[in-house]
C-alpha cells in the first residue's frame, strides 16, 4: 500500500517518558544542538549536517534549499509599512532530491516553512478550536494571537543513519516561536489525505473519513493492517524540553487490541468524552531514551532567511529559547516499516502536516497558531525523452534518457513493439526500431515501482543508408582535438550534414550541423574540429550523415584514440551557487582535493575514489563561500594539480 510505508516511520515518535535527553547530541550526522549551523556542533567545529550551513568548511551538508534567501532578506530591507514582504509566507524543500544518498546517509524528505506574521492569517479564531475534532469544525481566520503561541519558522527532516533502508530511521523538527518564557506547547500531526486549508473561507478541506480523520486498524493478532493520522505534541518550559507524547488516531474499540509494534499508554481524547474516534497515546516496547530536545543558546545564528519578530522586525540571530527542535529514533521506537512491516519502504510516509500551537500542557486546551498543510515525501517523478525522435531504422538508434535522474533511483526500460539494444537498466539506453520505449522507476533498489514515463520514436520514411562511397572522411588529431575531413561527390543534392559521434561504434549522437555553403560545386570538402569531446584514454567514433532532399545517406565510421593526460578543471569559474570540478586521471584509486583561501587556511576537503578519465567533483557549498580567491588542490597518485577558483556570492 502506497501510503503505508514511511507513514508508519514517522508515525508514533515521540513519546512521554521518566526521563529526556536535553543535551547536545548527533544522531545520524545531524546535529541536535540548538544551532542551525552544519560543521559547527555544541559551539565546536565538528563536521555534521544541519538545517542550514553558514559558510562554516567541512562536509557536513545544509538539509534546507536556501535558494532565493539573498532576495528575501533585500526585499525585508526594502520593505516599509505594512510590511507586506514581512507579513509573507513561504516554504522550501529540501536541498537534495527526496530519497538520496549524502554523506553516506539516506535524505527522505525535508521542509522549512516561514509561517505568516503581524495580524496572522493562519490561526484558530474560535478559540474552541482542539485537537481531537475534526478538520471541519476548525474556524481558521486573521488575528493577532499571543507571542508565546505565535510560529515564526518550522523545521522538519526524515534521514536514516546510513545508506540503506536497513539503518536506523531518525526523525528531526524544529520550531522558533516569538516569545522565549514561560511554557510553549505545540503539535506535528500528520494526515494520510491531502487535507488543505483555504484561507479565502478559512476552512478546511480533504480531511479523513473517520470523524474528520484517517483510523489506523489492525488484526486481531495486532499487526497493523492500514495506518491513520498520527500527532506529536511536545512541552518545551523556559529551562528545557519537558515532554514529547505521541498518539495515533483510532476507532476506542481498536483499544482493546495488542498492538504488536507499541502499547497503548492510557490516553484517548476525541471531539467530546463520548467520542468513538480519537487520539489514543501510544509508547515503545523497548526501554531506554529515544528522543532528545534542546533550546537554543543567546545570539544563535537564525539561518540565511533572518528571522522576522511578531512586530514584523527583523532579527539576525535567535534570542535564548527562541528556537526548539529534537530528533527522535522511529527504529527504536518499532515504528521502521523495513524493520517491523516489512513494507516498501520507499512509499508515501503521509500526505500532509500540520503544526499547531497550544493555549496549555492539555492535549485538549485551545488551539493557537497553525502552519498550513505542506506536502511531503514528493520524489522527483522520473520524464524521459529522446535524443533522436526519428530514426533510419536498424543500424540506426536513438540514445532514450532520464532528463531528471536521482542517483539512488533504479530506472528500468520496456518497450512492447521497438527494440533495445544493449543493456535495459539505467537513466539511459538506446532503442534501434520505432515504437513505444517505457521507464519505470524506483526510488532505491527492492522499492515498489514509483514512478513511469513514456517516450515514443517514429520512423523516418525518407531516410536511407546508401552509398557511403559517395562520401569521403578522415579523422586525426590535431592539438590533442579530433579534427574530421570530409569529401562529399554529392554536394549539389546535399542539404545540410550532421557530424555524428559515438564511444563504442554502434550508438551516434549529432554533436554538429555543417550547413552547405558550396551549393555550386558537385564535390566539396568540409572540416570540424571536436572541441566538446571527454573521452579521454578511449577510441572514439565519427560518421557524417548527408542530408538530401530524398533522404540521407552516411559515411563511413572513423575513429581516432584520444590521449589520456591528467588535469584539474573548475566550472563555472566564478562560483555563484555550486562548484563542479573535473578531474581527469590515468588510473583507478583515490584523490584528496582541498580548498584554500588565500590565507592558507584549508575550508574544504575530501577523499574521494577516482577512476581513469574524466571523474566529477561537486562541491555543493562553495556559492556560500566568502567571495573572493581561493585555491583547489588535488593530490592524486602520480602527481598535484592546482587550480584557482574565485567564489563571486551565492545566489541563492
Amino acid at each position: 500500500m502506497k501510503t503505508f510505508l514511511l507513514l508508519l516511520i514517522t508515525c508514533c515518535c515521540l513519546l512521554p517518558v521518566a526521563a529526556q535527553i536535553t543535551t547536545p547530541v548527533m544522531r545520524a550526522n545531524f546535529g541536535v544542538d540548538g544551532d542551525l549551523r552544519a560543521n559547527s556542533y555544541n559551539g565546536q567545529l565538528q563536521p555534521g549536517d544541519d538545517w542550514f550551513n553558514n559558510s562554516t568548511a567541512g562536509t557536513g551538508q545544509a538539509v534546507i534549499d536556501t535558494t532565493g534567501a539573498a532576495a528575501i532578506r533585500a526585499s525585508y530591507a526594502s520593505d516599509v509599512s505594512p510590511f507586506r514582504k514581512r507579513m509573507a509566507s513561504f516554504y522550501r524543500t529540501m536541498s537534495k532530491p527526496a530519497f538520496s544518498v549524502v554523506n553516506s546517509r539516506l535524505w527522505l524528505d525535508a521542509l522549512f516553512v516561514r509561517d505568516y506574521h503581524g495580524n496572522d492569517t493562519t490561526v484558530f479564531v474560535a478559540g474552541s478550536d482542539k485537537n481531537g475534532m475534526s478538520p471541519a469544525s476548525w474556524s481558521g481566520g486573521i488575528q493577532s494571537i499571543p507571542d508565546k503561541n505565535d510560529i515564526l519558522d518550522m523545521y522538519m527532516h526524515v534521514r536514516r543513519s546510513g545508506p540503506s533502508s536497513t539503518d536506523s530511521l531518525w526523525m528531526f523538527g524544529g520550531l522558533a516561536l516569538d516569545n522565549v518564557t514561560g511554557n510553549r506547547y505545540f503539535d506535528f500531526e500528520m494526515y494520510q489525505t491531502d487535507i488543505y486549508y483555504d484561507r479565502a473561507s478559512a476552512r478546511w478541506y480533504g480531511y479523513g473519513p473517520d470523524a474528520g480523520h484517517t483510523s489506523w486498524k489492525f488484526d486481531a493478532a495486532g499487526r497493523v493492517i492500514s495506518p491513520g493520522d498520527i500527532i506529536f505534541s511536545a512541552e518545551y518550559q523556559s529551562a528545557s524540553l519537558t515532554s514529547i507524547e505521541a498518539r495515533i488516531w483510532v476507532h476506542k474499540d481498536a483499544l482493546n487490541t495488542n498492538p504488536v509494534a507499541f502499547t497503548w499508554s492510557g490516553k484517548f481524547d476525541g471531539a467530546g468524552s463520548g467520542a468513538t474516534y480519537g487520539y489514543a497515546s501510544i509508547l515503545p516496547k523497548t526501554n531506554g531514551a529515544f528522543y532528545t530536545g534542546l533550546q537554543c543558546g543567546n545570539s544563535e545564528w537564525a539561518g540565511p532567511f533572518g528571522l522576522v519578530l511578531q512586530d514584523n522586525s527583523i532579527a539576525t540571530n535567535f534570542t535564548a529559547r527562541q528556537f526548539m527542535e529534537f530528533s527522535v529514533n522511529l527504529t527504536k521506537l518499532g515504528l521502521d516499516p523495513v524493520t517491523v512491516f516489512g513494507t516498501d519502504v520507499c512509499g508515501t510516509p503521509f500526505n500532509r502536516m500540520v503544526v499547531k500551537t497550544r493555549a496549555s500542557a492539555s492535549f485538549t486546551a485551545e488551539l493557537k497558531d497553525f502552519v498550513a498543510p505542506t506536502d511531503l515525501f514528493l520524489a522527483q517523478r522520473v520524464q524521459a525523452a529522446a535524443e533522436v525522435p526519428e530514426i533510419c531504422g536498424r543500424g540506426s538508434a536513438s540514445r532514450l534518457s532520464v532528463i531528471n535522474p536521482v542517483p539512488t533511483s533504479v530506472y528500468t526500460w520496456s518497450t512492447p513493439d521497438g527494440s533495445i539494444l544493449g543493456t535495459t537498466e539505467g537513466p539511459e539506453v538506446y532503442g534501434e526500431l520505432d515504437g513505444m520505449y517505457i521507464v519505470t522507476q524506483k526510488l532505491m533498489a527492492g522499492c515498489s515501482n514509483y514512478a513511469q514515463d513514456t517516450v515514443y520514436i517514429t520512423h523516418d520514411t525518407k531516410c536511407s543508408t546508401l552509398a557511403v562511397q559517395n562520401i569521403d572522411i578522415k579523422a586525426a588529431l590535431y592539438e590533442r582535438r579530433p579534427k574530421l575531413q570530409w569529401t562529399c561527390t554529392e554536394n549539389r543534392a546535399a542539404m545540410h550534414y550532421e557530424v555524428q559521434r559515438s564511444t563504442n561504434g554502434v550508438h551516434f549522437t549529432t554533436v554538429h550541423r555543417q550547413p552547405n555553403n558550396r551549393r555550386g560545386s558537385t564535390t566539396a570538402t568540409y572540416y570540424f574540429t571536436d572541441s566538446t569531446v571527454a573521452g579521454q584514454g578511449q577510441k572514439v567514433y565519427y560518421r557524417v550523415r548527408v542530408n538530401l532532399d530524398a533522404g540521407a545517406i552516411y559515411s563511413a565510421v572513423a575513429q581516432v584514440h584520444m590521449p589520456l593526460e591528467e588535469g584539474l578543471h573548475i566550472y563555472p569559474n566564478p562560483v555563484k551557487s555550486e562548484a563542479q570540478l573535473w578531474l581527469a586521471v590515468a588510473a583507478k584509486g583515490s584523490a584528496r582535493v582541498k580548498v584554500l583561501n588565500m590565507a592558507g587556511a584549508e575550508v574544504w576537503q575530501q577523499t574521494v575514489p577516482v577512476v581513469p578519465g574524466q571523474n566529477r567533483i561537486v562541491i555543493a557549498e562553495a556559492g556560500q563561500w566568502v567571495p573572493g580567491s581561493y585555491v583547489v588542490v588535488a593530490e592524486t597518485a602520480t602527481g598535484r594539480l592546482v587550480q584557482k577558483l574565485s567564489v563571486s556570492g551565492a545566489t541563492h
